[in-house]
């Protein structure tokens, strides 16, 4: 019997076409011997569509006109219904709503806000169905680079100076803002959005106006918002890692080829040949061009990483080497990385098919882990004759300590 693999992509994300790019890929990949796969395209508005007009790249052209090739369905919140309903209401006679699909597994590529950030993976966690990727805690940790970085630094794996604040703060506070900026982290510096990916609202800022300036873009995009010490002589790498906490691997290193200080959105998804193509047609030296014993470090940083955060399934470690003198700090992590980082595995080794094999056998694998455990005791305390003090209408003895 086939798996059916429920993929999501799309959402209420700057990271939107991305994330079509990225899933349209891994279906592709999918074994369809082994796998029926039901493609569930979260739109812009947060409408889930599937059906078969979802496959066709050409038809994200016009979504007015894919939303009505398609079906719109949704999954109730209940924990065991691993069904996807069609949202539109049976006739009079109707026995209830119509399952279009039973799941075994879903399997996100939803990137940035409102899917890789753990929002989504608390819907799949709340269903109990099994996923995979990162849970809620690693997904939200490694989403917030301000957080993520807390972490990292308290486990000893190196991350470059910053400062962080609110959008409030930046709107009431700017002047000391600014002057905090300025005596801890000195200039140039780089300004993000703490909870987007893809480069998406990042800025270069050399001086006072460009930095006032860069943070009220990013702030369009974040209610926090994370100011870096930009390394002045910067080589970025990237680094795979597929599996899970206790037991994970790191793949090869890649340099991705950037056309100004940092790595931009163009630079990622829209150069080389193949122009639209997701992650795997930016221009990059895949190996890296790297002394093996520094190639080895960051990929035991990256995997070091992968563990701390407690993540799952397929992620992606950037990291930057200052050149000036050696050092190297873990940039970020994509805990959804884009094109799912299939190019890295294939170049060590993991053809894009077996990648996608190995995703699926870790959601199993954690969740028949996750069942191991305890929730929930079959003891009522209410037929016990317990109660809470003073409940209205409730037992008037005992009560909660």
């Amino acid at each position: 019997m086939k798996t059916n693999v429920a993929v999501f992509f799309g959402g209420r994300s700057v990271e939107h076409e991305i994330s079509v790019l990225s899933a349209l890929q891994a279906i592709n990949a999918m074994n369809p011997d082994k796998y029926k796969v039901v493609p569930v395209y979260i739109t812009k508005q947060g409408r889930w569509l599937t059906g078969d007009a979802l496959l066709d790249i050409n038809n994200y052209k016009d979504l007015k006109s894919l939303e009505t090739k398609a079906t719109e369905v949704y999954m109730r919140p209940v924990y065991g219904d691993y069904n996807l309903y069609e949202a539109r209401q049976g006739g009079l006679f109707s026995k209830g709503p119509k399952v279009v699909a039973e799941l075994h597994v879903a399997l996100p590529v939803l990137h940035g806000t409102n899917g890789e950030d753990g929002t989504f993976e608390g819907l799949l966690e709340t269903i109990g169905i099994p996923f995979a990727g990162c849970n809620t805690l690693s997904s939200a940790n490694g989403m917030d680079k301000i957080t993520m970085k807390m972490i990292l630094r308290e486990e000893g794996i190196p991350v470059v100076d910053y400062v962080w604040f609110t959008d409030r703060q930046w709107n009431t506070q700017r002047e000391p803002m600014v002057k905090r900026v300025e005596e801890r982290l000195g200039y140039p510096v780089i300004v993000k959005p703490a909870n987007l990916g893809s480069s998406v609202g990042i800025g270069k800022a050399a001086d006072r106006e460009e930095l006032i300036r860069r943070v009220d873009e990013a702030e369009k995009f974040s209610k926090r918002i994370i100011v870096e010490r930009m390394v002045g002589k910067l080589k970025e790498i990237n680094c795979s890692v597929l599996g899970d906490a206790d037991d994970h691997q790191s793949s090869v290193c890649e340099e991705p080829i950037k056309t100004g200080d940092f790595l931009s959105y163009e630079d990622k998804y829209m150069g080389g040949s193949k122009k639209g193509a997701g992650m795997q047609a930016s221009e990059k030296r895949i190996p890296a061009e790297l002394p093996e014993e520094v190639s080895e470090k960051i990929r035991r940083m990256a995997a070091d990483t992968f563990r701390v955060l407690s993540c799952h399934g397929v992620s992606r470690v950037d990291v930057m080497i200052d050149e000036t003198d050696g050092n190297i700090y873990v940039n970020e992590i994509n805990t959804i990385p884009g094109s799912l980082s299939f190019y890295l595995w294939e170049a060590t080794g993991i053809t894009f098919p077996a990648l996608m094999d190995r995703l699926v056998q870790l959601a199993l694998k954690r969740k028949r882990e996750t069942d191991a455990k305890t929730f929930t005791y079959d003891n009522n305390i209410f037929a016990m004759g317990g109660g809470t003090k003073g409940a209205k209408g409730g037992v008037k003895r005992g009560y909660f300590k």
